[in-house]
């Protein structure tokens, strides 16, 4: 099972980075939607979101999951 983590590879808080490889995608791209969506109307939404996500997202470890 994939598990959420923050990212070590962090440019604030590793919360996009760690969306990025919970997805499989590049972080760019999640970089660009969360500017996107601050520049629209929602900017304090995702503000409030991405807080949230930094105090409940674990940060990853360098421990080996052993059941996979």
């Amino acid at each position: 099972m994939k598990k959420l983590y923050r990212s070590k590879q962090q440019v604030i808080s590793g919360v996009c980075g760690g969306l990025s490889t919970y997805f499989g995608i590049d972080p760019i791209i999640i970089r660009i939607l969360f500017i996107l969506f601050f520049i629209s109307n929602l900017g304090i939404y995702l503000i409030i979101a991405y807080l949230i996500m930094t105090f409940i997202i674990p940060i990853e470890t360098d421990i080996i999951d052993i059941e996979n």
